[in-house]
């Protein structure tokens, strides 16, 4: 059972590609038009093994917030499209990763139901032309189109490279987990019948 996903998402505010394959080597090839942004999605799919191709044109002669808004709902939907009917995955998955300066808490349910908890401390606003207020968004972003429970915390740092890099590293491990199937399990992981 392969499990990938081809998802396209076009708004008057951008155009967004993505493949994704959950059972990847973290091969990627990312391009939202925004330099940090495409760091760190790089190190979500390295340190989660997905394989991951991001193309994204945007307005961001505007702003770069739709890119990325829209970038993170795509990635959202293809996480979902991929795991399908999640069957025999190990479902739960956490991860503390530190980076220097920074420590950082993530675990992930995937859960089928949307919730997102997020506590990062205040940083610099800008990291080059990235704008650091819009981590939260991108989390709300991924986890509703996703339909996962995610929880981040950075639990020390200071400086917001490292504060930001961490997150996405943690949730990559956390996902990485997540995702990968049980032997043990046979259908799907829940009481419910179905997530």
């Amino acid at each position: 059972m392969k499990r990938i996903a081809t998802v396209s998402r076009k708004t008057k505010e951008s155009q967004v590609s993505i493949e994704l394959n959950l059972d990847g080597a973290g091969i990627n090839e990312i391009d939202t038009q925004i330099p940090f942004y495409d760091h760190m999605l790089s190190q979500l799919a390295k340190h989660g093994l997905f394989d991951l191709k991001v193309k994204t044109v945007g307005d961001v002669d505007v702003d770069e917030h739709h890119t990325i808004e829209d970038t993170a709902l795509a990635l959202g939907q293809a996480f979902s499209e991929a795991l399908g009917e999640k069957a025999s995955i190990r479902r739960y998955g956490d991860a503390t990763v530190p980076l220097d300066d920074v420590l950082v808490r993530a675990a992930v349910d995937l859960s089928g139901r949307p919730y997102l908890i997020h506590k990062e401390p205040e940083m610099a606003p800008m990291i080059g032309s990235y704008d650091t207020t819009l981590n939260k968004h991108i989390w709300e972003s991924f986890v509703n189109q996703a339909k996962i429970t995610l929880h981040i915390e950075v639990l020390d740092g200071r400086n917001a490279h490292h504060i930001v890099e961490a997150q996405f590293k943690a949730v990559a491990r956390a996902l990485r987990t997540a995702c990968e199937i049980d032997p043990r399990v046979s259908g799907v992981p829940s009481t419910k019948g179905s997530l």
